[in-house]
């Protein structure tokens, strides 16, 4: 080979990597990261001590209210909100007192089944209810997010004086005001005698509310033509679900546990639990085939086939896509359907409300303490 040919040759591959590597690192082949979500984050610390088996009761008997309500709200852009809670117990003596009567019952998820499973479990007995310590353990202990769009907010709820316990409760306001975590104090008795012990002033440190309820009201629910209807959409919806991996089969059998705990107050509890079921806060990417493969289509290539249902374990590759997809499009539709239906029921009820109904109840509270909030961070609830 001659020196020319041998020149030419070097500056033919010389410009074919310069275009290969210009083409890599070109703008239009990067992955935009997609924007992160607006959160509403929520702590509920309960009073576990033994006068507050009212309180207890309302918290299991009204969750899915809560979270329907939660549900409801849309961000500035239209999108909606990633719902996140997190559950406390304090004032039981069966807890160390090392750890100032308390635990942390579940870290912040978006694992609703999870939530209610644990609620669920919650017993009382007598302690002491150090307010400030709670409220401490709570801030310290939970991955809050710093964004300042999001909504992060603590709802401490009992019914003994809140200046109790070695840590104050105004150091353990001023740290989350720090954090720009609002505390929401909910006395469990006379409103004026939550005045007294001071959980109006601990919610006034962080811009919070200061409510009080009554503990022992039972909830009123209200029956209507629209309940069985939705019941037995449930069943349908519950047919959608795909569990995969160590923990699949697991989850799937709580998840059901949870139609049956909500049942156990009321079937319009239940159709309740099953609202929530189709609205966008109720997600299990961790052990549903379904909502995996939305967030990520590539799980379909990974999913151990000993951790799958029967009918999927001799499929191939493509032919598990094209069920999941086929039973994605069911679940669309059903709850399109239970969403319906919803819209309707609200109406019925708001029409028949009874008269015993309370709107002095923690549910009230806390929807109400939300949504006052909420505005300022541009979130809307319909």
């Amino acid at each position: 080979m001659n020196n020319s040919t041998s020149v030419s040759v070097k500056t033919i591959a010389f410009f074919l990597i310069i275009i290969f590597t210009a083409g890599c690192f070109t703008p239009t082949t990067q992955a935009k990261p997609e924007p992160e979500k607006q959160k509403i984050m929520l702590a509920l610390l309960l009073d576990t001590s033994n006068s507050m088996d009212g309180l207890i009761d309302q918290a299991k008997s009204q969750l899915w209210t809560i979270v329907n309500e939660l549900a409801a709200a849309k961000c500035g852009n239209g999108s909606r909100p990633e719902i996140q809670i997190a559950l406390f117990e304090y004032g039981n003596d069966d807890l160390p007192q090392a750890e100032g009567y308390m635990r942390m019952v579940t870290d912040l998820t978006t694992d609703l089944d999870e939530i209610s499973e644990r609620l669920f479990g919650l017993s009382t007995n007598g302690g002491d209810e150090y307010c400030g310590y709670a409220i401490n353990k709570s801030i310290k202990k939970l991955n809050w997010s710093e964004s300042k769009a999001d909504l992060k907010m603590i709802f401490i709820a009992g019914n003994e004086p809140f200046s109790q316990g070695n840590i104050t409760y105004e150091s353990a306001c001023q740290l989350a005001k720090e954090k720009n975590i609002v505390v929401n104090t909910i006395f469990c008795g006379d409103y004026n005698e939550g005045i007294r012990t001071s959980w109006r002033h601990g919610a006034t440190l962080t811009g919070g509310s200061y409510m009080s309820i009554e503990q022992n009201q039972k909830t009123v629910y209200v029956q209507t033509p629209y309940d069985d209807k939705i019941d037995q959409l449930n069943n349908d919806l519950n047919k959608t679900y795909i569990y995969y991996g160590s923990q699949g089969k697991s989850k799937k059998e709580m998840q059901m546990r949870q139609d049956q705990n909500a049942e156990s107050y009321s079937q319009a509890n239940k159709v309740k639990r099953a609202i929530s079921k189709s609205s966008h806060a109720y997600k299990n990417s961790s052990w549903d085939l379904v909502d995996a493969y939305e967030d990520n289509e590539e799980v379909l290539e990974s999913v151990e086939e000993e951790y799958l249902p029967e009918p999927m374990k001799e499929m191939d590759t493509e032919e598990r896509k094209s069920y999941v997809k086929q039973i994605t499009n069911e679940r669309e539709s059903i709850k399109k359907e239970i969403q319906k239906l919803s819209a309707k029921r609200k109406q019925y009820i708001a029409d028949h409300k009874p008269a015993e109904a309370s709107e002095n109840t923690l549910d009230q509270a806390m929807v109400n303490a939300v949504k006052a909030l909420g505005k300022s961070k541009e979130l809307i609830f319909e």
